[in-house]
């Protein structure tokens, strides 16, 4: 699809901005300032935010969130982003996301900040991560090795346990969707799995932002049979996908299970929220765009990818509301 990668992860990388210290959303950021961001605004708005690390990666890094609840008694929301390492948008999305929920005057983000509490986690996959800003630019997985394999890795939103390895993952530990050798292998995807697990009565939605393709997913991933409420999460996912087509950006959003809609994916987080954290309404969403720029996408994208989500988001949580899905569970 793209004639010349190497030319758009030029352009991707090219900064024409300040060189402040400012952290900004006109370009991508490496995991130190990353969390630089977050210790700024965990110093800034003391009395909302609180830190959580949800595990340590294999080279030793902190899997870290941020929670910001104003008041007790909400609602929870949990984001998970860039479980796929090359996936660049989707934690610039959420840091975004973070700075709005604290900063933004505008009074529907006011009442989406206020009355719900967030649990958001910029990067899952750190080390992954690390290695796409230092290494190779696409790369996908974790990067902890496997025993008898001279290949590194593995495909975290393979990796859940939740209906592992039945379908459409790879038992090749060279392969890009590896399932790993057991569920939970990777410590990043085990400290989710307990966090959830250990939260479940404080969540109402999970979102998993990755990219590309422009759409949401919905469960299943390991079969095309659909969930229960699979007329609600439908209608939940058409509320997000009308939300982002009234901007004037005119992207346009798809929708269905993430078996029927894209592919198998078994032991992905959205199963695993939907199966084993009680978590009704849980979405994978595929951001920007549809494959002109593909996992690179320029950072002129960002900003118009953020106020799509943002968009999109609330559509979504208003839906849910009305179809009753978001009563505090506790």
């Amino acid at each position: 699809m793209i004639s010349d990668l190497q030319s758009l992860i030029d352009e991707e990388q090219a900064y024409n901005g300040d060189d402040s210290d400012e952290f900004n959303w006109t370009r991508y950021y490496e995991l130190e300032d990353i969390y630089k961001f977050l210790d700024k605004i965990l110093a800034k708005y003391l009395t909302v935010t609180e830190p959580f690390t949800i595990a340590q990666s294999y080279e030793g890094r902190p899997v870290r969130g941020i929670k910001i609840s104003y008041k007790t008694g909400n609602p929870g929301i949990y984001i998970e982003s860039n479980i796929h390492a090359r996936e660049w948008i989707t934690s610039a999305t959420a840091t975004w996301f973070i700075n709005e929920l604290l900063t933004s005057s505008d009074p529907d983000i006011r009442n989406l900040a206020e009355n719900y509490d967030w649990y958001i986690v910029p990067v899952l996959n750190v080390d992954g991560f690390v290695y796409t800003h230092n290494k190779d630019r696409l790369w996908r997985k974790t990067r902890q090795p496997v025993a008898h394999s001279p290949c590194i890795g593995t495909d975290g939103n393979r990796n859940f346990d939740s209906y592992w390895m039945v379908n459409g993952a790879s038992s090749d530990p060279c392969a890009n969707d590896y399932a790993g050798p057991a569920p939970n292998s990777e410590p990043e995807i085990k400290g989710e799995s307990e966090f959830l697990r250990s939260n479940k009565d404080k969540f109402n939605v999970l979102l998993a932002f990755h990219s590309y393709s422009q759409m949401l997913l919905s469960p299943y991933g390991h079969t095309e049979e659909v969930p229960p409420n699979n007329d609600d999460l439908l209608k939940v996912a058409d509320a997000y996908a009308q939300a982002v087509g009234k901007l004037s950006y005119g992207s346009e959003y798809t929708y269905g299970t993430s078996a029927g809609a894209m592919y198998y994916a078994p032991g992905a987080t959205i199963d695993f929220a939907y199966n084993e954290a009680d978590i009704k309404i849980t979405y994978t969403i595929e951001m920007r765009d549809t494959g002109r720029h593909g996992f690179v996408l320029p950072p002129t994208h960002i900003l118009p990818n953020c106020k799509e989500t943002m968009a999109g988001i609330m559509a979504l949580i208003k839906e849910a509301q009305n179809l009753g899905y978001i009563t505090p569970k506790y």
